[in-house]
């Protein structure tokens, strides 16, 4: 039984999938806007019950940090910044463009943008970018067995983490600022991989294990200033950024992201509609869902993304290894009543599949 879900926002303003489930429509598609300097500067307060864990962007996988990555560490590629399927768009991101496919669709050839540097002033160089595919499996991401096995060198590194070298795998070159990355098979969906927040690139001598809540310079529009995964967490403006493709990383409007921790999610919508907070990372309560919709009409934004909620059954042991008790569960769910659950027909339809709608 799965169930797709769409996440209400009390105040739009995160242009990125965050929490919640859907489907993006390409009707709705809209790129980035031009930059509006007006809105510039001010706080922006963000909510949520707990710390999603680890700042590494190597480490974490979830979308409550996720979202803060694609404002702050960059890769070679990423999505496209905008609404609907535009967001689905594999764009240049420290790269200059796509990248040119050869052998069989083995070999992406690369160039590096030029003059971008990190948070701490030092120039991004070809030689960030090898050290950060090692640190993929040095700090044994969790896509290091998954999205990244298909680089050459790649099976040794997952044998010994440690000890990773990828010279096959990603060639680099300084004179001509290129990255060539070698697969040891065609892979139809290798340009996505690249653009999730496991392949960003950190410098070179970036921490070979998890950092933790060390933080790790960042090239895109905002860098970490603080971590307390008890309090709160602190994004200022990155000294050193300069829109270079608005498309993949655009110049952010507030001068600081406030990141709270400890509030439960009824507390975060009562903050927002205070104006003590502008979003909440939670799902709502279905018993406030009423009086957003009423009472804040205006405000209430539904954002559909792309995931499922559902219920796994382990078809290695008793009963689910049998596929009558199997069929059981899936017709006896109540799929109505989910949806209800989840807010209604507006938050949630029900589907029979992982793939969205």
């Amino acid at each position: 039984a799965v169930i797709s879900k769409s996440f209400i926002a009390t105040f739009s303003l995160l242009a990125t999938v965050v929490i919640g489930i859907g489907s993006s429509s390409s009707a709705n598609a809209a790129p980035l806007a031009p930059y509006d300097a007006k809105h510039a500067g001010g706080t922006v307060t963000l909510l949520a019950a707990a710390a999603a864990g680890t700042l590494d962007p190597k480490v974490n996988y979830t979308a409550q940090y996720w979202q803060l990555y694609q404002a702050s560490y960059d890769g070679l590629l990423t999505f496209s910044y905008g609404t609907g399927a535009t967001t689905f768009n594999v764009v240049p991101d420290l790269a200059e463009a796509l990248p040119t496919i050869s052998n069989g669709g083995k070999t992406l050839t690369f160039k590096l943008r030029s003059g971008i540097k990190f948070s701490n002033g030092k120039p991004v160089t070809v030689a960030d970018v090898k050290a950060s595919f090692e640190r993929i499996f040095k700090v044994s991401s969790p896509t290091a067995g998954s999205f990244y096995n298909g680089i050459v060198g790649a099976d040794a590194c997952l044998k010994t983490p440690a000890s990773c070298k990828l010279d096959q795998g990603v060639a680099v070159d300084p004179k001509t600022n290129s990255v060539v990355i070698n697969l040891t098979a065609a892979d139809d969906a290798i340009l996505s991989k690249l653009a999730v927040p496991h392949a960003v690139i950190n410098p070179a001598d970036a921490p070979s294990k998890d950092a933790g809540s060390t933080i790790i310079p960042t090239t895109g529009a905002y860098m970490f200033k603080s971590y307390d995964a008890n309090k709160q967490l602190i994004m200022v403006r990155n000294p050193y950024f300069k829109e270079w493709n608005r498309d993949a990383q655009p110049q952010g409007y507030p001068d600081q992201i406030v990141f709270k921790f400890g509030v439960t999610p009824t507390a975060q919508v009562t903050a927002v509609e205070n104006n003590q907070a502008n979003w909440g990372f939670d799902p709502i309560p279905a018993d406030r869902l009423n009086e957003i919709g009423t009472k804040f009409a205006s405000q209430v934004h539904v954002n559909p993304l792309t995931a499922m909620w559902y219920l796994p059954m382990n078809v290695n042991l008793a009963p689910f290894n049998n596929v009558k008790a199997r069929q059981a569960v899936n017709y006896a769910i109540d799929r109505a009543a989910m949806v209800k659950i989840f807010g209604g027909s507006s938050l949630a339809a029900p589907v029979c599949s992982f793939l969205p709608p």
